[in-house]
Formats: C-alpha cells, sequence, structure tokens
C-alpha cells in the first residue's frame, strides 16, 4: 500500500477543492494519504467541512479575524488552529509530512515553497509565480537540498508526461496549448467595450477570478512559457504557444527526430492534480474519458500577439532575463486586481506592465531579497498612482 503525508496551502480556492476531490478517489483506490494540515484566507466554513473530512492535525488562517471567529465558532478536538505568515512558514519547515500542494494564487506561494524546498520536501505545484520570478534560484535550492518540483499546471503536467522515458537533449521544442480565453474571437474593439463578466466567461475551464482574467488576456499562457523554461531546463527560443480552442490537447513535445507526443484529456484539474500526488505512478479513477466521436475537429491557431499583448510581453520579459519577469508578475497582479475592482479597463491591464517593464532597471546578479524589494516597490508605484490614461 502506498502512503503520503501531505499539507495543502490554499485548499478552499478552486485547485484545493479539486485536490478534495482527488484525495477521496485515491483512498478509495487503496493509495494511503494523510492531510497533515490545510490553510485559507477567509473561507472558513469550507475550511470547517474539510476538517470534518480529512480531519487534519493543524489549519493556517491567513485573516486573523477568521482565525478566531473559526475558533470560537467550532471545537475540533486535536486540532491546531494558527495565524500569522511567519506561523505558516514554520508549519511548512516542519518535519511530519511529506509533500506540500500549493494551490495558492501568485506571489504569495513563493515563500511557502522556498522554506518546503529547504526542508527537503517534495512540492505540488499550481502557481507559476514562484518560477516565474525566482526559477533560477528555486531550480537551484532544489539541486542543493534534494527536493523536487511537480506541476500541476494540465499544461506542463502534459510536457512532464511527455518526457517519461526521453532524453533532454532530444527536444527540439515544447509547445504549450492556450484555449484562447473568452476573447479568442473577439475584436480588440469588442474587448475594449466588453464587461467584466464577459473576462471572467471561460469557454472551457472553471477557475479562480485572477487565473480566469490572466487567461482572457492570455498573460496566463505567458507566465506558463517562462515556468516551462525553468521546470525543463530549455531556452525560451524551444518554446512555442499554439491556441487549441476545444483544450483537448494540453500540451506537447517535439523531438529532434520530428517525432511529437501530446498528452490528451479532458479539461479536468483533478487528472494532473492526482499525477502530481502520485507521480511516477498511475492510479485509477472515474473521472471523465474522451469521446473522440464528440470531437470530430481539433483546431489550432496561431496567437495574436497583438490582441494578447500580455503573451507578447511574458517572451519579452524572459528574453530580457534578469528581474524583467519579477515586474512582469507584479505589475499584471496588480493591474488585474485594479481590473477586478473596476477602476481600470481590460486592454489597460497590458499598459500598465508595459509602462512598468519600460522603466524597470534590470538586475542580472539577484538575489531572493532584491526579488520581494522590487515586487514590493512594484506594487507600490501601481497603486500609488493616481489614474491610468494610458
Amino acid at each position: 500500500m502506498n502512503r503520503k503525508r501531505i499539507g495543502i496551502i490554499g485548499s478552499t480556492g478552486s485547485i484545493g477543492k479539486s485536490t478534495i476531490e482527488v484525495l477521496k478517489n485515491l483512498k478509495k483506490n487503496n493509495f494511503d494519504v494523510e492531510v497533515v494540515f490545510l490553510s485559507a484566507n477567509t473561507n472558513i466554513t469550507l475550511l470547517a467541512e474539510q476538517v470534518k473530512e480529512l480531519s487534519p492535525r493543524c489549519v493556517y488562517i491567513e485573516n486573523p479575524g477568521k482565525a478566531n471567529e473559526f475558533k470560537n465558532n467550532y471545537d475540533f478536538k486535536n486540532l491546531k488552529v494558527i495565524t500569522g505568515f511567519e506561523n505558516l512558514l514554520e508549519l511548512v519547515r516542519s518535519d511530519d509530512y511529506d509533500m506540500l500542494l500549493a494551490a495558492v494564487v501568485g506571489f504569495y506561494g513563493l515563500a511557502p515553497i522556498e522554506e518546503a524546498i529547504k526542508s527537503g520536501k517534495q512540492i505540488a505545484v499550481a502557481n507559476k509565480e514562484p518560477l516565474v520570478v525566482a526559477g533560477k534560484i528555486i531550480n537551484s535550492l532544489l539541486k542543493e537540498f534534494n527536493s523536487t518540483l511537480l506541476p500541476i499546471d494540465s499544461e506542463h503536467s502534459a510536457i512532464l508526461q511527455c518526457l517519461s522515458g526521453e532524453e533532454r537533449n532530444e527536444i527540439n521544442k515544447i509547445i504549450l496549448t492556450a484555449s484562447g480565453g473568452p476573447f479568442r474571437n473577439k475584436s480588440i474593439q469588442e474587448i475594449e467595450n466588453s464587461s467584466l463578466e464577459d473576462a471572467l466567461n471561460h469557454p472551457n475551464w472553471s477557475m479562480g477570478d485572477k487565473i480566469t482574467i490572466d487567461s482572457a488576456t492570455m498573460m496566463n499562457k505567458g507566465l506558463e512559457v517562462i515556468e516551462a523554461k525553468w521546470l525543463f531546463d530549455i531556452d525560451v527560443e524551444k518554446i512555442d504557444v499554439i491556441i487549441h480552442p476545444q483544450s483537448i490537447i494540453h500540451s506537447m513535445v517535439e523531438f529532434t527526430d520530428g517525432s511529437i507526443k501530446a498528452q490528451l484529456g479532458i479539461p479536468d484539474m483533478k487528472i494532473p492534480i492526482q499525477y502530481a500526488i502520485t507521480y511516477p505512478e498511475r492510479i485509477a479513477s472515474d473521472y471523465s474519458r474522451v469521446d473522440f466521436t464528440r470531437y470530430s475537429n481539433l483546431t489550432f491557431e496561431k496567437p495574436d500577439l497583438i490582441k494578447f499583448e500580455c503573451l507578447r510581453l511574458a517572451f519579452d520579459a524572459i528574453k530580457g532575463g534578469g528581474t524583467y519577469p519579477v515586474v512582469l508578475n507584479a505589475s499584471n497582479e496588480i493591474a488585474v486586481e485594479l481590473y477586478l475592482k473596476g477602476k481600470i479597463k481590460f486592454l489597460q491591464i497590458s499598459k500598465i506592465i508595459k509602462f512598468m517593464l519600460d522603466k524597470h532597471n534590470s538586475i542580472d546578479d539577484f538575489e531572493m531579497e532584491h526579488i520581494y524589494e522590487i515586487d514590493r516597490n512594484t506594487r507600490k508605484e501601481i497603486l500609488e498612482k493616481q489614474s491610468w490614461n494610458l
């Protein structure tokens, strides 16, 4: 019987909830998983349900007020409830678990992932941003502390599966597929006049608001390009993006002999989540299967880098190297936040990112403290600006 002890940060988000479903399937198929800890921001009602179901030893609640509310409203025997970011990092450093499943969104996940690596843990990572801003440093730490990092993103999971049994020096290129999001067939003018509801109406995937907007701008794919560079140690010139609206082929690898391997499946995050948890094994599941008779056409097209400027900016940032990806990510996170709050228009997201990249003096030889400083200063500058009429 297999056994794995895991801690989940971001258990109440969309990836976290899918992970809980995966754990049910694994237990049903005699893969013994113990959940040691969970973390959430404010959704203590769902967190309480997860505690009842999984019986973790500890929960971390980011919001102090919600942490107090949780303690007052729920009385779980032998459950430790903590708050305060330093306590989360201490929890991640603990010795009584094997895998950290990082299901949080954005830059927030960098510090916990760094601490998990230094503790020699296996990490299943859903958020791209830590590798985007600190890929070189993270790869160095993985080697130093004999840790491993496994992707949960469907695209990177697909590449990992395609590379199984292959030599890395035989890769000709990696092909990341993208759905094209809700604005694939829209003109720039139509996008300019679109509503927030339009931008959040993803055709294939059910995700949190931030990732859904990233998909609409195609920044999500840009971040995945940078992530793929570091995950698979490949030059960015060997990474292509192609739009595949049906989201059945999750990504492909072309080899030096001209052969191409692709990983296919329905758009369901439970499949890559489970693969990361059980890697390199495969455990049976009753998840839905692809019925190819329903897909008479699998189509492909080039992304429009004028309409989807964020994707072009991501390529520019990683080709520029240094700390440009740090500015790219911080600018994007704040711009998306401003858009979701109705403070800027959709097309201003890319304009803000470009503005911040253009004025940035990149550092080539940087440490982790430079990343935190640049991230902090970039966010501060954007938020302090009175208007963004770009």
